[in-house]
């Protein structure tokens, strides 16, 4: 079987991607230094991190329908210029030496809507570029790239941060953005317009393909679960691992041990084929209750970072055997909606769990909010086991209805190498369940 790294249109396409990750790692913690060293306030940065939170939640849906009615190639090169624009502008907001709020959580609020419209576009890229066999591998290299990443990530923005200014981070992101659309140009990406009808049909069509296979709407649940999870324990996490566990030392290991998980998840995934691979990779979501408990137990903290390692490579396994298993079961007419969808449901919970937590904590401590948080986590991604669906899903062929798309329209970018297949690459992610969330980004969960 061919590498999928051996396809010119997916190696442009992960090359794209790897470019832009890293980019966008360095981004976070960045923003993060920049906006309290000019403010002094945490609220500012909930400010700006809201400003582009919202608009990428509220617009997902019509993020899929153009989508999916325009080729994905299209629709990625201009978010991508779009955010290229963004990010160089924040970068010399901050240089100027004096930042104004506003102007950056504009600038971030523009970003997230174009966010909105990048992110569904990640599984047709990858569906239109490689074929059936070839996507897990592609979608495990995908990963992989973006979890080297944000190991990567952090330690490059404090660099940068610490010698030539927070501003150049940003200057740095754009420019991958740049780079990610100037490889977009070359690729070519078969693709099935959706019929042109009101945008209410089509919003409708999408979200009947979702409701229609009961495997993918309850796992959505549990991978929602998983988010809103997610938020608890970075909510209430650092202040238990300085004040119980043994200091600023056990948390920062802790965010190590996250990302070597993830790395290690992707990687499984790309070698792995399990029978029943949706079981699985929601059954892995579900250890994501161990380092909930071991928080509240306050566990030694050696347990605790080990537990929070296994969670995660539960994540980083579930990444890409869910976008392979999505591709495969889902006509690609309607993938950017479906997608969408997925998205939208499964960070929804995140900000429920940012808020609810320290409220939660302060009235009853942190012990039984924790301890909450992990039954519900395990009930519901593994729930999803007494469903057959989830039981029986990829273990078949595509979805009927989903035969491959035609080459795109001559006025397409075309790949000057006959047969060439391609490959694809997102955002976001990101996630990256935790997207670029990223990555994102399940997913944040996938994120």
């Amino acid at each position: 079987m061919t590498h999928p790294l051996r396809l010119r249109d997916f190696r442009l396409l992960f090359l794209g991607r790897a470019v832009s990750t890293l980019g966008d790692a360095v981004v976070p913690a960045a923003l993060a230094i920049a906006i309290t060293r000019a403010t002094g306030s945490s609220s500012a940065l909930a400010l700006v991190l809201g400003c582009a939170m919202v608009p990428r939640l509220l617009l997902l849906p019509l993020g899929g329908v153009v989508g999916d009615r325009f080729n994905p190639r299209l629709v990625a090169l201009t978010t991508d210029l779009v955010r290229a624009a963004v990010q160089i502008l924040v970068g010399l907001e901050l240089l100027g030496g004096q930042p104004r709020l506003a102007h950056i959580a504009v600038a971030e609020a523009v970003g997230g809507i174009a966010s909105a419209f990048a992110m569904p576009t990640a599984s047709p890229l990858v569906a239109g570029t490689v074929e059936g066999p070839l996507r897990m591998r592609a979608n495990a290299l995908l990963a992989s790239t973006t979890n080297v990443a944000r190991l990567g990530g952090p330690a490059l923005a404090g660099l940068l941060v610490y010698t030539v200014g927070a501003g150049w981070a940003f200057v740095l992101d754009g420019a991958s953005f740049l780079a990610s659309a100037a490889l977009l140009t070359r690729l070519a990406v078969r693709h099935t317009p959706a019929g042109r009808r009101p945008l209410r049909s089509d919003l409708a069509e999408g979200w009947n393909e979702l409701r229609s296979r009961d495997w993918y709407w309850t796992s959505l649940i549990g991978h929602g679960v998983w988010n809103g999870a997610s938020a608890v324990l970075l909510t209430l996490g650092p202040l238990i691992a300085t004040q119980r566990l043994g200091g600023d030392g056990v948390w920062i290991a802790m965010t190590q041990a996250a990302a070597c998980g993830l790395l290690a998840g992707s990687l499984l995934a790309g070698r792995l084929r399990p029978k029943r691979p949706v079981l699985v990779a929601n059954l892995g979501l579900a250890l994501y209750a161990l380092p909930l408990t071991a928080l509240a137990v306050t566990a030694p903290a050696p347990v605790t970072v080990a537990a929070y390692a296994l969670a995660m490579t539960g994540l980083g396994f579930l990444n890409p055997v869910w976008q392979t298993v999505v591709q495969q079961e889902f006509p690609t007419q309607v993938l950017a909606r479906v997608t969408s969808y997925d998205w939208l449901l499964s960070l929804a919970a995140a900000p429920l769990g940012y808020t609810l937590a320290p409220l939660a904590a302060d009235a009853w401590g942190s012990t039984g909010p924790l301890l909450v948080t992990a039954a519900l986590v395990a009930l519901a991604c593994a729930g999803t086991a007494a469903l057959p669906g989830v039981r029986r899903v990829g273990r078949t062929g595509p979805a009927a209805g989903d035969s491959p798309a035609p080459a795109d329209p001559p006025d397409s970018a075309k790949s000057p190498e006959p047969g060439g297949a391609a490959e694809g690459t997102d955002s976001a992610a990101e996630r990256d369940r935790p997207a670029r969330p990223a990555a994102a980004g399940p997913r944040s969960a996938r994120h």
